[in-house]
C-alpha cells in the first residue's frame, strides 16, 4: 500500500509507536468527521458564541498532536480523545465567561446589551465539567461513556468500541451516568 494510501487506523497504530509524521498526517483523513463532532458541540451553545467550528477542530487537534505518550489503538479511539480535547477547550471557555462575568476585565454595559444565554450556558457547562469530574471518582468507565455519548456525538456501538466495552454495557453505564448526572445537577432523579 502507498504510503498516502494508509487508513487513519494504520497512521494510528503508527503514531502509537513512535512515528511522529503519523499523526499529523491523520489530520486530512479525520477532518471531516472531526468538524461534524465540533458542529454538534457548538450547536448545543449559545448563538453568542465566539468560536467557529473550523477553530475548534484546529484547536482540538493541535491537542492531539501534542500527545506523545497516547497508544492509539484506532479511529474511534483517536475521536474518544478528540471529543474529550473538545470538551476541554469549551470548558475552558465557558470558565472565563463565567470569570469575566462576574467581574473581570468586562468593560461595563448596558444591561439591555448583555447576552445572560451565553452566560447560562457557560454556568452549565462548568457545573456539568465538575460533576463529571465527581462520577470520574465513582465510576471512571461511566464518565467516559458520558464523554463519547454526549461530547464525542457517538453511537452506543461507537462508545463500546472506542472504550473496549460490550455493547450491554455500553447502554448500561449510559443510563446509570445520565441518571446520576441529572440528580447531580438539578438536584432531582429522572422518573
Amino acid at each position: 500500500m502507498a504510503e498516502d494510501q494508509l487508513s487513519a487506523t494504520e497512521l494510528l497504530l503508527r503514531a502509537g509507536a513512535g512515528e511522529p509524521s503519523a499523526v499529523e498526517r491523520i489530520f486530512p483523513l479525520v477532518y471531516d468527521e472531526l468538524r461534524r463532532l465540533a458542529h454538534q458541540h457548538l450547536a448545543r451553545e449559545s448563538p453568542g458564541r465566539t468560536l467557529t467550528t473550523t477553530e475548534l477542530v484546529h484547536e482540538a487537534y493541535l491537542k492531539l498532536i501534542d500527545q506523545t505518550r497516547v497508544e492509539w489503538t484506532g479511529r474511534a479511539h483517536f475521536m474518544g480523545v478528540a471529543a474529550i480535547a473538545m470538551r476541554r477547550i469549551l470548558v475552558d471557555r465557558a470558565r472565563t465567561r463565567r470569570r469575566v462575568k462576574r467581574g473581570g476585565d468586562r468593560v461595563r454595559v448596558p444591561l439591555e446589551n448583555v447576552d445572560l444565554t451565553a452566560d447560562e450556558r457557560a454556568d452549565l457547562v462548568v457545573a456539568l465539567d465538575e460533576a463529571l469530574e465527581r462520577l470520574r471518582g465513582l465510576d471512571e468507565r461511566q464518565m467516559r461513556v458520558v464523554e463519547c455519548r454526549f461530547f464525542g456525538g457517538m453511537t452506543e456501538e461507537q462508545t463500546a468500541d472506542a472504550l473496549g466495552i460490550g455493547l450491554r454495557t455500553a447502554k448500561r453505564d449510559w443510563a446509570k451516568a445520565r441518571s446520576w448526572l441529572y440528580t447531580e445537577l438539578y438536584d432531582e432523579p429522572i422518573s
